[in-house]
């Protein structure tokens, strides 16, 4: 058992550390605490010239200040933008996903699927939805447009699923095999198999270059920078607390630090990924587990499961500003955020129902009872160009 002390005084320790790494994000900026950020105007697209040396085939950078650019509210690819609005919710214990109707908050389909699934994920293409049946060894398809899902996939152990900027590879996080596994996008045939030193590869994102993405190690409490187009593992890391179990991964706006959400650490972890230098702390809640970023880019919500609540991080401001409380409690794990960036939606892990909740006033919106274990849900269809994968990376 971890010591509530030692969590004290590391959060402590760290937190004028956090303040100076932080200021890499920018420094500044209005309070607005109250502001409805899901309701604002899209800002115009800020297009300027790419100033990084990315990934050969990785789209454009759009703005090299906001890696989320292109995903403000509403702001639809051409690809998906006829596709119906829906919540994809894989029930790990059911072997279903429910599909909701958040206009509605009901259920409108249930899908059978293979054996544990974990998350739902958007491919790089933003044509199909696949479902990772971690123990059953597949990823079943889900067409978006219809709702209708295709012949499973033969994949080994694939608890989550990621894509490369370049759209070539699929990055299977293999976590009881100890492998990263790299396959082809559409056909899913292994390329690569790449063996890692750590325990329970769970989820990643990728440097605004592409060129890298950092992986966390949920068993074993480490860090994985690995090379994209090597397809290697370039430097690991273990996080300085015992019993670290780290989750989510999310990239700045700025596309300077990471960001690491660690469920027993109880907060977030952030590490310049470039320099790969030691992570500083900060504490956001019980069983912090899920990152998601507004569509403004201005904020982060940081689900923490343990104690039902949703932090709100500002990067202009470089602190916590907010924190939301699901009535009665509750269990928020994965999800995403709404189209239009008014609702976040979140799975509820150990309590068989999922939560609709106003970005702007962190109201619940709704509670709809699903199947056993709900976990990574997506919604989709989101404004982006591509998807980087896990329950919607889009950029």
């Amino acid at each position: 058992m971890r010591s509530t002390k030692a969590a004290r005084l590391l959060a402590a320790g760290a937190a004028l550390t956090v303040l100076t790494l932080l200021s890499a994000c920018g420094s500044g900026g209005g309070h607005h605490e109250n502001e409805a950020l899901g309701s604002k105007a899209p800002d115009p697209p800020r297009v300027k010239t790419q100033q990084a040396n990315v990934l050969p085939g990785m789209p454009p950078v759009q703005d090299p200040a906001d890696l989320y650019a292109a995903d403000r509210p509403n702001r639809l690819s051409p690809v998906v933008k006829d596709f119906p609005s829906r919540v994809y919710v894989p029930n790990t214990n059911s072997d279903t996903v429910n599909v909701i109707d958040p206009r509605t908050y009901r259920i409108i389909e249930t899908i059978p699927v293979g054996r544990q699934p974990q998350h739902v994920v958007p491919s790089w293409d933003l044509k199909t939805l696949w479902v990772n049946n971690d123990l059953g060894n597949s990823l079943t398809p889900i067409d978006p447009r219809t709702g209708k899902a295709g012949k499973a996939v033969p994949v080994h152990d694939p608890y989550n699923l990621y894509f490369t900027p370049d759209g070539k590879y699929a990055v299977v996080m293999a976590s009881k095999d100890r492998q990263l596994v790299f396959r082809d996008a559409h056909t899913m045939k292994v390329v690569k198999a790449v063996p890692v030193g750590c325990a329970g590869v769970n989820h990643a994102d990728f440097s605004a270059d592409g060129r890298y993405f950092i992986v966390s190690c949920e068993f074993s409490g480490e860090l994985l920078k690995v090379d994209t187009a090597r397809m290697e593992v370039v430097a690991q890391r273990k996080l300085p607390f015992h019993g670290a179990m780290p989750q989510d991964v999310k990239i700045s706006p700025d596309g300077k630090l990471f960001y690491i959400a660690d469920m027993m650490a109880d907060g977030v972890w952030i590490v310049n990924g470039d320099t790969f230098a030691e992570p500083v702390f900060l504490a956001t809640g019980k069983g912090a587990h899920g990152l998601y970023i507004s569509r403004d880019s201005r904020e982060m919500y940081i689900s923490n499961r343990g104690e039902g609540t949703i932090s709100i991080f500002d990067f202009a401001q470089n602190r916590l500003t907010k924190k939301w409380h699901l009535p009665g409690g509750g269990s928020p794990d994965m999800g995403g955020v709404s189209a239009d960036g008014k609702v976040l939606w979140l799975s509820g892990r150990y309590n068989a129902e999922v939560y609709a909740i106003d970005t702007r006033t962190g109201t619940e919106l709704a509670r709809i009872k699903v199947g056993s274990g709900p976990h990574g849900l997506a919604v989709y269809p989101q404004p982006g160009r591509y998807s980087l994968g896990h329950t919607g990376i889009f950029r």
